[in-house]
């Protein structure tokens, strides 16, 4: 599929200034520019992301009041149960808060929702179970902003619920509302002791894009900050690699307190402390790897999401907390077991998907659902097909007159505005801009794919449905050294909202072109004076449609190591025709 090819350019004036002023390169400068830090004090504190510069935790709504009530239950010895999810996110919520409050030396239970019989959110199962085992209060960690039913449902049994989430709340429409508090007028909202969600605040508080794990970590984070309780800034930090893999996994930008929490709990992962984290980097065969957010995300995080997709998540909440070794090994295995059936059934999904979308076209979204897909991979079913046709993807399983989705969507649509317009035929529906969970009645499918094509179509111009290749910043290969890479380097974790930077060059002439391995190319490029080794996995095709031995790059300069010596190459990303 042809991209369209966008370089990023700034004020070269303002460039030089804040090179100067920030002691970086220009390059560095642009790239930074980019990603909205436009200050030297900005730049030092991200190319710097230290403990010290994380938030106030009493920044996010309701924290006090959240706070209160759980001092409450530990000085009056109440029972407590934190309500998870199945996925990641949820798992390192969970984990992080049942470990202060056991920490702490409160009664504490958990409930973690099966994807197949109690479907996502805060539930009203968690409820009876927790009248079962006599619970006074209830704390919900990455759901539940959503669960008006469900806290109610709470209410009447005498439990207290406090929400913890980042998920997009209910919106209602404010004309005719008389409440003094807007967040009641501005969303639908389930009557809890404390709403603590960074959505409910300003929209650019620097905590407003944090994970479920990282609000876990904020409010465990507000304990340590509160002298009444047995617990301190050590027993704080010693989550930060379950916060971390909570906030990879989440794919949040990482930016402010998601960048901190990122670059010290990498740290934390690499030193395997926890014997579950230790056991999964020894089945995700990385213990001898230098450890990046994006490794762990296709590698770790898979592995752990497996257990929520097509079997019971409790054992990963095991996994997290457990100090014997030979425990968290055996739970470790088989998350890879189930991990590659997962890949296994996804697989048949995708390829099933793929021949019904092939037979019946698509407009400006995808809308595809079959009987007996697994309710567990049809969320990265949809992912797959967003990217590949860069337009919204929803896939469905139907199960008797019920069709139950996932969701993915492309730069520019944001999926919950999209689906409110459809909130009349549908059952329910919630999650995030990008991602969501939908379900409707078989019988309203064909009114659905109707509306939701005209909303994508009013949403997005012709040109957002072809993918774009972002360049950072164009260069001359003799700018291109060690030293720059060194610069780069400083820029990680890479991520969403901080991608790994990709350059651009223009009219360079390609010298000794071949294909090695599966099908990748590799060659010199040559630029006046200026040559460098290049590699393409991949794009032997590519190459060969080329007719001229000139062209325009982007690729993402590496240092290549081969038989014990390092040199430098360029990672090609994308090729064409010299303009």
């Amino acid at each position: 599929m042809n991209r369209r090819w966008l370089v990023n350019r700034t004020n070269p004036e303002y460039i030089n200034y804040l090179s100067k002023a920030a002691s970086v390169s220009p390059v560095l400068a642009q790239i930074l520019i980019n990603r909205g830090i436009k200050t030297a004090g900005a730049i030092d504190s991200f190319l710097n992301p230290a403990l010290t510069g994380l938030s106030d935790p009493f920044e996010l709504p309701d924290m006090k009041d959240a706070v209160e009530r759980i001092k409450d239950a530990l000085f009056r010895s109440e029972r407590v149960l934190v309500h998870g999810d199945y996925d990641t996110d949820g798992l390192t919520s969970a984990a992080i808060m049942v470990h202060a409050l056991k920490t702490m030396g409160m009664d504490v239970h958990y409930f973690i929702p099966s994807r197949m019989t109690h479907g996502y959110g805060f539930n009203p199962a968690a409820v009876d179970m927790a009248e079962a085992l006599g619970v006074n209060l209830i704390i919900t960690v990455d759901c539940g902003i959503t669960s008006l039913d469900a806290v109610a449902y709470a209410k009447e049994k005498g439990i207290a619920v406090i929400i913890t989430d980042h998920h997009e709340p209910i919106r209602q429409s404010t004309v005719g509302t008389q409440q003094s508090d807007f967040r009641s007028q501005e969303f639908l909202l389930p009557h809890a002791v404390a709403l603590v969600n960074p959505k409910l605040g300003a929209a650019d508080c620097r905590l407003a894009t944090l994970s479920g794990a990282g609000v876990a970590f904020k409010v465990v984070q507000a304990f340590a900050l509160d002298s009444d309780l047995p617990f301190s800034v050590d027993d704080s930090l010693s989550l930060l690699d379950l916060a971390a893999l909570g906030t990879i996994a989440d794919v949040v930008p990482l930016i402010n307190d998601n960048r901190i929490i990122l670059k010290q709990g990498l740290g934390h992962i690499q030193n395997a402390r926890r014997p579950g984290i230790k056991s999964l980097l020894q089945v995700s065969g990385l213990c001898e790897r230098d450890l990046r957010a994006g490794l762990l995300s296709f590698t770790m995080v898979p592995r752990i999401n497996a257990a929520g997709r097509i079997g019971d998540a409790v054992d990963v909440i095991r996994l997290f907390l457990s100090d014997s070794a030979e425990e968290t090994s055996s739970i470790a295995d088989g998350l890879d077991r189930m991990n590659a059936e997962r890949q296994r059934i996804e697989e048949e999904v995708y390829e099933e998907a793929l021949s019904q979308l092939n037979a019946k076209g698509y407009d400006a979204a995808i809308v595809l659902y079959g009987k007996g897909w697994h309710t567990g991979v049809v969320g990265i079913v949809a992912s797959r097909l967003a990217e590949e046709f860069c337009r919204p993807a929803f896939v469905f399983t139907v199960t008797d007159d019920v069709a139950k989705g996932s969701v993915r969507s492309v730069p520019g649509f944001d999926l919950c505005k999209g689906l409110s317009e459809c909130r009349d035929i549908l059952i329910e529906f919630g999650g995030h801009k990008q991602a969501a969970g939908v379900r409707l009645y078989v019988s309203n499918l064909p009114a659905f794919q109707e509306r939701i094509n005209g909303i994508v179509r009013d949403f997005l111009e012709r040109e957002d449905f072809i993918p774009t290749i972002a360049i950072d910043a164009e260069v001359a290969l003799s700018e291109v050294n060690a030293g720059l890479i060194r610069e780069l380097s400083s820029l990680e974790p890479f991520g969403y909202g901080n991608p790994e930077p990709l350059l651009g060059a223009r009219r360079l002439d390609i010298l000794h072109p071949r294909i090695v391995g599966n099908n990748h190319v590799k060659m010199k490029l040559k630029q006046k004076f200026s040559s460098l080794d290049a590699i393409g996995f991949a794009m032997g095709s590519v190459f060969e449609s080329l007719s001229s031995t000139s062209v325009d790059a982007v690729f993402t300069p590496t240092i290549n190591e081969w038989n014990g010596s390092k040199y430098l190459q360029l990672n090609l990303k994308a090729v064409r025709a010299s303009l």
